[in-house]
Formats: structure tokens, C-alpha cells, sequence
């Protein structure tokens, strides 16, 4: 049965660099308090009149010239966002445009901060199932156009940056290489502890003047719950990964988590007793990029550590819904 392997991955983060000191002038913090709570010391942020999908394109291109592919040479899109540049369709479609490739599928995944992790899963099931055998997953968010960048929003507003990262997935024959689990889980009983409320269609119109003014419109977060919550389910699901497919922390090259908050990272480090060199972070640089996190990440893993064919290569993360979960991958 063949799998999915990682064919190549491309990036791409707006020029434009917000630092925390550019955040002291328009909301009552420090670059002290924010490094300490989230690690962050700046994000990324787009010029009025991007697009989420011109990230995703743009991401995509580098992957194509990586990869030596041609965009005809997709088969399926899937595209991981929480922040599409309208209601509806969904942003793989206006992907599948602008790379030119009409009657190509789109399927658009909404499961935040683990939707790349969601969106593998089902790459790597069509292609263990012969449905497709190269496929684009991309996951892409644009976060500062729906951020509410004053005191009043600060917990949230200074942790989310904007970015996109894409992986060429190709069916491989090859022992042993490729994706060798997901591992995907979900509890909408935490469906309230991070969340934004409207627009929604449960409303009548379904944006109003009154989700403005009361900040309805913009992400809301009980922090605490949220961390304690990641800290356990996410080494829970990487154990649980290894486990299935009888390895051992000691075979990861290395992990690459959810960039939502240093902190977190940390904290998963330690609990999986974990060498520095054993797992990546660049929070530090983009901020919560969302679904675009871990293809980041990953992508300046493989250069930075050195990750060769061959090597075990975790990934985890933990969000919104709450949904959390883990793949792992060998080289």
C-alpha cells in the first residue's frame, strides 16, 4: 500500500514585521510582558488588500520549484484556514484558480490550529487508497484583519501572526518512508473556551452593530484553560503516535508542535523528556500562525536540523474545538 511522502514544502510570510514595541503604541503592554507570557517577540502581519489565498499561492509556487513540479501536476487540493478570504467559497477553490488548474478538487478543512495536521490525514488516506497519488496541502491564515489590536484585546491580539506554508504529497512505495500515522482528536464541550462568536448564521443578519461594539466579532480566550488543556493531550497524542508504531521518543529526529504559545512547547518538551535539539520552535519570529504553523515550522526544520531521508519527524498540535492531534513521519 503506498503512502505519503513529503515531496517538498514552500513558505511564505508578508514582508511586513509588527514587533512587540509596535504593539506598546496601541495597547497597554511591554515587549517584557508579552515575551513572558508567549515567547513571541514579533509577528508577521499583511498590507490592506492581501488575500489569504495570495499567501497560500505564493507558499504553493515555492513548493512547485522545490518539488520540480508544474502546477498541472496537483491532483487534489486540500486547504487548512479559520480565516478564508470570504464567507464562502472556500479559499482552495480561489487557489485552484490562480494557479490555474480548473477541475482540480478543493477541499477546505476548518480545524485551526490542528487543521494541517487534519488536512494529512486525509492526503495521506487518498493516497493510501489509490484515489490520488500527488496532492497539495496547504495551510494558510491571515489573523491580523480580524484581531482586536487594543488593551481591551490584548491577550489574544499579540499572540497571532499571519503566514502560509504548503507541502507537496506524493505516493511512495518506498519501505518504511512516509506517513506512518495520524492521530486526530476532537471535545466540543471546549468549544466556548476559544472562539469567535459572529458573524455567524445562528444571527439574523448575521454581523450586527451590536457583535461590534460588544467585540463579538473578534477571537476570544480563556487562556488558562487552553494551556492546561495542551500541556496533557498534546505528549498524549505524540506517546500515543509512537506507541502505535513501536518507537520510542529516542527515534525522533524531531518534533515539531503547534507554535501557539512558547510556553506550551516547552512544557510538551519536558513532559516527553526531550533534547533542545529534539524540537523546533520559531514562534519567537511569526507568532500563532494558526494552520500555518506547523508547515512553517516543519519547513525551516528540515533545513535547520539538518533532516535527511530516513529520519523519524513528529508533529503535533492542539486548538480550537478543542481538536488536538499528531502524525509521524519518516523522512
Amino acid at each position: 500500500m503506498p503512502r505519503a511522502a513529503f515531496a517538498a514544502l514552500g513558505t511564505f510570510v508578508p514582508d511586513r514585521v509588527v514587533t512587540n514595541e509596535e504593539l506598546t503604541r496601541r495597547m497597554e503592554t511591554s515587549d517584557a510582558w508579552i515575551q513572558e507570557r508567549t515567547g513571541i517577540r514579533e509577528r508577521r502581519w499583511v498590507r490592506e488588500g492581501t488575500e489569504n489565498s495570495d499567501l497560500a499561492f505564493e507558499a504553493t509556487k515555492r513548493a512547485l520549484d522545490k518539488a520540480g513540479w508544474k502546477a498541472s501536476d496537483i491532483e487534489a487540493i486540500i486547504y487548512a484556514s479559520l480565516s478564508p478570504d470570504h464567507m464562502f467559497p472556500g479559499d482552495g477553490c480561489f487557489l485552484n484558480a490562480k494557479l490555474g488548474i480548473p477541475g482540480v478538487p478543493a477541499l477546505d478543512v476548518r480545524n485551526q490550529c490542528s487543521g494541517f495536521l487534519y488536512g494529512l490525514s486525509v492526503a495521506d488516506a487518498w493516497i493510501r487508497a489509490g484515489v490520488y497519488r500527488r496532492v497539495l496541502l496547504v495551510g494558510s491564515e491571515i489573523h491580523s484583519t480580524g484581531l482586536d489590536v487594543s488593551t481591551r484585546g490584548r491577550d489574544v491580539a499579540v499572540i497571532f501572526g499571519d503566514g502560509a506554508g504548503a507541502a507537496l504529497l506524493e505516493a511512495t512505495d518506498e519501505p518504511g518512508r512516509g506517513v506512518l500515522s495520524v492521530h486526530l482528536h476532537a471535545d466540543g464541550r471546549y468549544a466556548k473556551e476559544l472562539w469567535t462568536d459572529a458573524p455567524g448564521s445562528k444571527y439574523h443578519p448575521r454581523v450586527q452593530v451590536a457583535h461590534i461594539e460588544s467585540g463579538a466579532i473578534y477571537p476570544h480566550m480563556e487562556g488558562q484553560k487552553v494551556f492546561k488543556h495542551a500541556i496533557s493531550k498534546m505528549p498524549e497524542v505524540v506517546r500515543a503516535a509512537l506507541d502505535r508504531n513501536g518507537l520510542t521518543t529516542k527515534d525522533l529526529k524531531v518534533l515539531v508542535p503547534h507554535q501557539a504559545n512558547l510556553r506550551i512547547a516547552q512544557m510538551v518538551q519536558r513532559s516527553l523528556e526531550l533534547e533542545d535539539a529534539q524540537v523546533f520552535n520559531n514562534i519567537q519570529k511569526y507568532g500563532n500562525t494558526t494552520a500555518g504553523s506547523i508547515p512553517i515550522a516543519l519547513a525551516e526544520a528540515v533545513e535547520e536540523r539538518g533532516v535527511k531521508r530516513g529520519d523519524l519527524v513528529g508533529l503535533c498540535a492542539f486548538g480550537a474545538g478543542f481538536t488536538w492531534g499528531s502524525a509521524l513521519v519518516r523522512w
